[in-house]
């Protein structure tokens, strides 16, 4: 049964939060982390939360908007936001992955490359395992793809939601865990150049491709269609950045 401890949050100091859409997620990461926050455990409501942790309610949002995103937060309309059930699939914590990547200077290039071995893997095995109630889901989040194409950072979730209905179609928990730890920074980089993003359109017909394999069980579509997407999803990210770059040199 979902939980709910507002207690639990009276102690923070917000002075010392980080206000930004960061600090939330990393405030809640590090509840989770020391058992505060458990599997089903329900948020306070928004107001209060946004006080608790010292920050305004559209940063509150953003926060819990990416949370959700990577599967660690789930929104449930007319009853608040909740830490996902225990049987979910798992999402292990992308820190230790930053830290290497800092550390190493793992570039762009070699996240998504990443990214393609696991998602061609994982879109193979849910092509031939997706259940009718995965399909319907895949096909939920395609519309709230084609219903966003103006507002281009919920499309962004609409997209990660999708990838990661594909990812628990494979019953696969460890592909799905390492997949969204390194989803999970390629989407904190896109949503920072999303915004520039040329045709969504073009990326919306990208992903029914994917749907339409996973629809007939084509596992081998499957592979194909994730990895020709995978690659011109890099192709835009770069143009975004190339893009922000000129922007901000013109602004100089």
């Amino acid at each position: 049964m979902a939980k709910s401890k507002p207690g639990i949050f009276k102690s923070l100091d917000s002075q010392k939060n980080r206000t930004t859409a960061e600090g939330v997620v990393s405030q809640l990461r590090d509840m989770i982390h020391r058992g505060e926050l458990l599997s089903g455990d329900r948020l306070p409501p928004e107001r209060d939360l946004a006080k608790l942790l010292g920050v305004s309610r559209p940063t509150l949002r953003a926060g819990i908007r990416s949370l959700t995103a990577v599967g660690i937060l789930q929104s449930r309309q007319g009853a608040g936001t909740f830490v996902v059930e225990r049987d979910e699939s798992p999402t292990l914590d992308s820190s230790p992955l930053r830290m290497m990547a800092a550390l190493h200077g793992f570039t762009s290039d070699e996240m998504f490359e990443a990214r393609l071995a696991l998602e061609m893997s994982i879109a193979g095995l849910a092509a031939v395992r997706a259940t009718a109630e995965h399909i319907t889901l895949m096909s939920e989040e395609i519309a709230g793809m084609y219903a966003s194409l103006d507002d281009p950072e919920q499309y962004l979730v609409h997209d990660m939601r999708f990838h990661q209905t594909i990812a628990a179609a494979s019953n696969n928990r460890i592909l799905t865990s390492l997949m969204n730890m390194v989803a999970t920074i390629l989407f904190d980089t896109r949503s920072k150049t999303v915004k520039r993003a040329k045709d969504l359109k073009q990326s919306a017909e990208q992903h029914h491709n994917i749907y339409r394999a996973m629809r007939e069980h084509d596992p081998e579509a499957a592979r194909q269609a994730m990895h020709d997407h995978l690659v011109r999803t890099q192709e835009a990210q770069r143009l975004e950045e190339q893009s922000a770059k000129t922007n901000g040199a013109k602004k100089k």
